[in-house]
């Protein structure tokens, strides 16, 4: 893009396009690269101020780590390495990095030791960082000073004379408490970029690129209701209205009434055309007896391909195909090649026969999930369809642990039901980010009017989080939790005890599965 003023060369961290949307914050556009991009590739940015590191999950000294063109460091513009780029910065330039006897996983306190260094502008001399690494800096590369350390290592360096910098924590996750003003004095003070790029921007673009791409030919979309492809066809249609199609597969395992829902929803605020496909009994079926999560998330993401490919073949004159993809569906369901760690699959990302050919079209493939929601407001969607909470492409099927079955989901249905309907009656639900109950695996024993009972368990989860990269448990009042339990108890049957969810992520996921 002609306007990119940063390079993220990435590694492999899970933090990664997390670290491009703090950059976007900034008003400064960035594109992620691979970290083998040629220095060729790099010198057709006319516009390039500056070159960011990420981090990743290998070691610096292993025989297959993963290098950067050393050229990149004779550059006029301004470098930062994160975690693993500073550790690589250090080893480029004759420093030392092994393996840490105190490996540093969380949050940590770091102590400013150049409190004039730009980098540091307005920063506390104690501050609060994410640590994630167990490599450390033994010995500071050449030209290099220490501007900054934790108990247990070098936490950040910067070269003597040349805007160079590293530093060992992940400033871009919320925990790091300034982190964002680090990235800010890197990107403004250091690498002296413009704030050239916004929303606004990314719109009118996406909608430019798709009717240059579509010109008259006909477009489907797979739709689940949700946030993600709701604002896919929101800017789809305002591209190209009625030439889109939009194919809403029923597949049992959504929320109580959520296909009547769904389905009104549309009909009263979209000008495209939309179809909807009933395949619950399908997907119940081919989940008998699959107990295993990535396992159910093939089958589901395989059911949901075949029926929506039956469908999609009915459209002869389709040449495209559209998805509501966003950043955390592809970084948590492909490999990027050998530099980062599979998480979980997602059935948005491909599968489609090769004989459908149809050009895929993803324009919200780059951006998290506040910034879509940020979109979808831009065009005018409404607040109760845009400040949905998350639910996963697989439904209710990794929210019912082990065997998915029909009686199951419905019980699931009930009590999820309960738990949002209370969070809006107290006026919560648009306070904590995704709210959701999970029924568990086993049962335990109950008292209930003198009987005793043998019943399921279900956990309730409620987290607050700016990037659903990283988030905490929601410190829900106690009132609230102990007037939810009542209902589910009452109202429910089946369940006979409920349990509340306080894993943060990480160690955890936001999902059980």
């Amino acid at each position: 893009m002609k306007n990119t003023q940063i390079l993220i060369l990435d590694f492999g961290s899970q933090y990664t396009q997390l670290l491009a949307r703090r950059v976007r914050e900034a008003n400064i556009y960035t594109e992620v690269l691979p970290f083998d991009t040629s220095i060729e590739k790099i010198k057709e940015y006319p516009l390039l101020k500056g070159i960011i590191l990420s981090g990743g999950p290998s070691s610096v000294y292993l025989q297959n780590a993963y290098k950067i063109d050393s050229e990149i460091l004779n550059l006029d513009i301004a470098i930062l390495g994160v975690c693993y780029g500073m550790q690589l910065l250090t080893q480029y330039f004759e420093g030392a990095v092994e393996l840490a006897d105190e490996q540093e996983f969380g949050k940590a306190i770091i102590t400013i030791d150049d409190k004039k260094n730009s980098l540091f502008k307005n920063v506390n001399t104690d501050s609060q960082v994410w640590m994630s690494h167990a490599d450390h800096v033994t010995k500071l590369p050449v030209d290099f000073k220490q501007i900054a350390h934790s108990n247990a290592s070098i936490a950040a360096i910067a070269h003597n004379t040349k805007p160079i910098y590293g530093i060992q924590f992940h400033a871009e996750v919320t925990h790091s408490l300034q982190g964002k003003e680090m990235l800010e004095n890197f990107l403004y003070d250091i690498a002296k970029c413009n704030k050239d790029w916004n929303l606004d921007d990314f719109i009118d673009q996406q909608i430019k690129e798709i009717k240059e791409i579509v010109k008259d030919k006909q477009v489907i979309l797979g739709l689940s209701g949700g946030v993600d492809s709701s604002v896919a066809a929101a800017i789809i249609g305002k591209a190209i209205g009625k030439q889109l199609t939009c194919i809403f597969v029923d597949t049992g395992l959504l929320r109580k009434n959520e296909t009547i829902e769904v389905m009104k929803a549309y009909e009263t605020n979209f000008d495209i055309n939309i179809k909807l496909v009933d395949a619950s009994d399908l997907f119940f079926s081919e989940l008998k007896g699959i107990k295993e999560p990535e396992a159910k998330r093939k089958v589901i993401g395989k059911c949901f391909i075949d029926v929506f490919t039956d469908v999609a073949r009915q459209h002869k004159d389709a040449d495209f195909l559209a998805q509501g993809t966003i950043y955390p569906d592809v970084i948590e369901s492909s490999s990027h090649g050998a530099s980062s760690k599979t998480i979980k699959s997602h059935h948005n990302v491909g599968g489609l026969p090769e004989d459908l050919k149809f050009k895929l079209i993803e324009p919200l493939r780059n951006l998290f999930k506040d910034e879509v929601r940020q979109v979808g407001f831009k065009l005018g969607l409404p607040e109760e369809m845009i400040n949905r909470h998350p639910f996963p492409g697989p439904g209710l099927g990794i929210r019912v642990i082990e065997e998915v079955t029909k009686e199951k989901v419905e019980i699931l249905q009930e009590v999820d039901a309960i738990f949002i309907k209370k969070l809006r009656e107290w006026n919560l639900y648009n306070s904590v980010s995704q709210a959701f109950v999970t029924l568990l695996p086993v049962k335990t024993v109950g008292v209930m009017g003198d009987n005793r009972t043998y019943d399921y368990v279900v956990a309730l989860r409620s987290v607050n989080t700016i990037d659903f990269m990283t988030a905490t448990s929601t410190h829900l009042p106690w009132e609230f939790l102990d007037e939810v339990v009542n209902e589910i108890i009452n109202k429910v049957d089946n369940v006979n005890r409920v349990v509340y969810d306080v894993t943060s992520k990480p160690p955890g996921t936001i999902e059980w599965e």
